[in-house]
């Protein structure tokens, strides 16, 4: 008989290409030699989310808190055992997530911080890729807080907001490659020895960057993560206690 693995709910469609991306990378690090053995996601792929963009930097539109919190509940109803949401920005939403119900809700941000914390050496510069509204909120700032590491943003905030535009728009846009790359560029001279993917747009052109930098992804630590509580059933926090 299969192992039981645990339901994964995805709080997806910030944006769709981006929530497809998560779950091909969870299918393709999972071990698997039939259908049974990969990990259960039911998936919320719901694009109608109000823009975290200009509910947190451009100061209009409808809150996405409760249409994130509806959704989280529609899942768990579903049962999910567990929720993941691969988009960095809405992450500044994951108090009214948990608030809405009462399983675990696996946060990006707290388990890439944690990543950077057993990969990097202490007193290493960060260079951050991000939207403009993760640097604007500090969510990753506040969760680096406690290492030794230094964070930095490219100073060209704007080229970041357009990147990620084009990005929905094409996932092969040369010109969003050479803005990402641009900022790249402006970080790593600056002192960044490690780029942190704080986009999960920008995960889709990651690879390419993994190529030339030092780089962790924030959709990669959530993939190896959900992939692990499907398996274990217990929170990260728990299986990182176990491991101590």
């Amino acid at each position: 008989m299969a192992e039981r693995l645990h339901k994964i709910g995805v709080l997806g469609g910030m944006g769709p290409e981006a929530t497809v991306l998560f779950m091909l990378r969870v299918i393709a690090a999972t071990p698997a030699e039939d259908d049974c053995d990969h990990v259960p996601m039911l998936v919320d792929n719901n694009p109608q989310v109000p823009s975290r963009i200009g509910a947190l930097i451009e100061g209009g539109g409808d809150d996405p808190a409760p249409v994130l919190a509806a959704m989280a509940r529609g899942l768990e109803a579903a049962g999910a055992e567990a929720l993941v949401m691969p988009c960095n920005t809405a992450h500044n939403y994951t108090d009214a997530i948990r608030t809405a119900v009462s399983i675990p809700f696996l946060s990006m941000v707290e388990l890439a911080a944690q990543d950077v914390g057993r990969t990097v050496e202490p007193g290493a510069r960060i260079g951050v890729l991000a939207s403009p509204a993760v640097k604007a909120t500090g969510i990753y700032d506040c969760a680096l807080s406690a290492l030794p590491v230094d964070v930095i943003y490219p100073q060209d905030q704007d080229a970041m907001l357009r990147a990620i535009r084009m990005l929905k728009t094409s996932a092969s846009s040369d010109a969003a490659w050479e803005a990402v790359l641009l900022g790249a560029r402006d970080v790593t001279a600056r002192g960044a020895q490690w780029l942190l993917v704080g986009c999960s747009e920008f995960s889709l052109i990651s690879e390419r960057l993994a190529r030339l930098y030092p780089t962790i992804d924030s959709i990669d630590v959530l993939v190896s993560h959900t992939i692990n509580f499907a398996r274990e059933g217990r929170h990260p926090s728990e299986l990182l206690k176990m491991s101590a």
